[in-house]
């Protein structure tokens, strides 16, 4: 395409394309795992374990977030997380965007709550 008189290259993006809230992604991770046996307590436990060692953050009990500054990348996750699926039970995965992310409304005892603070990735060196 040309902007006056410039071409621009569609592959490319800029920091603020970098940045938009979305292109930036959160993986959603959300289950319901069976714990009536020991062994089913282990798996449920074993694969929190897992999620959390791969970056992702507790939201509510059986409900994890991970916040992913592309979609490329939250892909990543999400075969990851598919990969230690536990052998029984339910398990959803949900990818939104930063915008979708922020319009989300929490409540605590029927008091709003503030949704948990986006997080920035410090870019070292760009590649372009």
């Amino acid at each position: 395409m040309f902007f006056g008189g410039v071409q621009e290259d569609p592959l490319s993006c800029n920091v603020v394309d970098r940045f938009s809230e979305y292109r930036i992604m959160w993986v959603l991770v959300f289950f319901d795992l069976p714990t009536e046996t020991k062994k089913e307590r282990k798996a449920s436990a074993d694969f929190r374990k897992r999620l959390l060692s791969d970056g992702f953050q507790m939201f509510q009990f059986s409900f994890y977030m991970r916040h992913c500054p592309s979609v490329e990348n939250a892909r990543v996750h999400i075969k990851r997380v598919k990969s230690f699926l536990p052998e029984y039970g339910n398990v959803g995965i949900m990818m939104v965007t930063d915008k979708q992310f922020g319009s989300m409304e929490l409540f605590y005892e029927k008091k709003p709550k503030k949704v948990p603070e986006q997080y920035v990735q410090l870019l070292l060196f760009d590649m372009d």
